[in-house]
């Protein structure tokens, strides 16, 4: 990929990326009233296998937020009912995140919006634009997670 100006292509497509991730959470606070990270808490939960609950590591790595970001969202979560942590039957020490019967109940209730969601999010796309996008975001994924600047390249710390 050439690099130009400022940066070029690389340059702008993370720039989208960044605002669209912003736009996503804007919009699924202001239409559905919850958080976008609630949202996909309460997705994975959902999850089939995932009726006894997962740990909260896995559940970090799984939704890639931070530790910190995540506990405060699953103490919200627990205060609305939707999530309780709850003993290890494997290892008394960890905990799991349990989505409650409530919040299994919410998570359905909110079926019907997150449909029409998707339905206007994707409107001018086409099914081949979808399933593209999600293979390139899916190889974005993977060679982001292999970014190491370690190896030599110039950062800010190092001029």
């Amino acid at each position: 990929m050439i690099v130009n100006e400022s940066g070029g292509i690389p340059n702008r497509l993370f720039f989208r990326l960044f605002q669209t991730g912003n736009i996503l959470q804007r919009q699924v606070q202001n239409e559905m009233g919850i958080s976008a990270v609630q949202w996909a808490v309460l997705g994975a939960l959902s999850r089939e296998g995932f009726e006894q609950g997962t740990s909260f590591n896995q559940l970090k790595e799984y939704l890639f937020v931070s530790r910190q970001n995540l506990d405060g969202v699953l103490k919200r979560m627990e205060r609305d009912g939707h999530v309780v942590r709850v003993p290890d039957p494997q290892d008394r020490r960890a905990r799991l995140v349990v989505l409650t019967e409530p919040g299994r109940a919410y998570w359905d209730r909110l079926q019907d919006t997150i449909t029409e969601f998707y339905r206007q999010a994707l409107e001018s796309m086409s099914f081949d634009d979808s399933v593209s996008l999600l293979h390139l975001l899916k190889k974005l994924q993977h060679d982001l997670a292999d970014v190491s600047l370690r190896s030599g390249a110039v950062t800010p710390s190092t001029q």
